[in-house]
């Protein structure tokens, strides 16, 4: 029974790059917008990934972080701050994990069960990022949408773990604090738990998780 992981967002903190830089010397201009910024690039990011998937018109997700960051900058009055841009990229390529996420990790692989991500992430950014938060050494494997050319929850990206694990799909326990994604990890048959850490209520959305926590911790206490 495979463990497979979401990544941005479940395992590392998004809004981090957005908070981190706000606290810099020079970057007052987002001390009092940060929190805004990082809900609007989110939001923008995850859109994009959907709408670019349905038209067929893929680019990978660096791209899309890109250009959601300079779409949500300019809706702000930021877009001419060339090092604010440059800083927030920056600091997304080494988001840190959530506080329990390494223990728990370390304790997860100790099951001997297969420990792999799953990410709309490009090999390059989950490379990076995996290697920064010191988690990399936990995952057998590392699975990327780039692969297809398209991003979750499209089914076939689903598939891509339960043909590498040669598994069925209900055997796969997945998890992921975006609730779309456990949709569409559940609507494929996977076995889902969902970290809702911000206690979001679930969406009008099919397939509901099999368990809801507010962490990988709790997570780990089901499993």
């Amino acid at each position: 029974m495979p463990y497979v992981f979401d990544v941005y967002g479940t395992l590392l903190d998004v809004d981090a790059a957005a908070r981190e830089a706000a606290s810099e010397s020079g970057m007052e201009a987002l001390a009092a917008k940060w929190p805004e910024l990082a809900a609007a690039w989110r939001a923008r990011q995850l859109s994009y990934t959907w709408l670019r998937t349905t038209m067929q018109r893929y680019t990978d997700f660096w791209a899309v972080t890109e250009g959601a960051l300079d779409v949500t900058l300019a809706e702000m009055g930021l877009d001419g701050d060339a090092a604010l841009r440059a800083r927030l990229l920056s600091l997304y390529t080494t988001l840190p994990t959530y506080d329990e996420v390494p223990a728990v990790l370390t304790e997860m692989a100790k099951d001997d069960q297969g420990m792999a991500v799953l990410s709309n992430g490009s090999p390059k950014m989950l490379e990076m990022a995996l290697g920064a938060a010191g988690i990399a050494s936990r995952f057998d494997r590392v699975f990327s949408v780039d692969a297809l050319k398209r991003y979750k929850p499209d089914p076939l990206v689903y598939q891509m773990a339960t043909d590498a694990f040669d598994c069925a799909p209900a055997d796969v326990v997945f998890f992921s604090s975006n609730n779309w994604d456990i949709s569409g990890a559940g609507a494929f048959g996977f076995t889902t738990i969902w970290i809702n850490r911000a206690g979001k209520l679930w969406d009008d959305l099919p397939a509901r998780p099999a368990h809801v926590v507010t962490s990988l911790s709790a997570a780990f206490d089901l499993i």
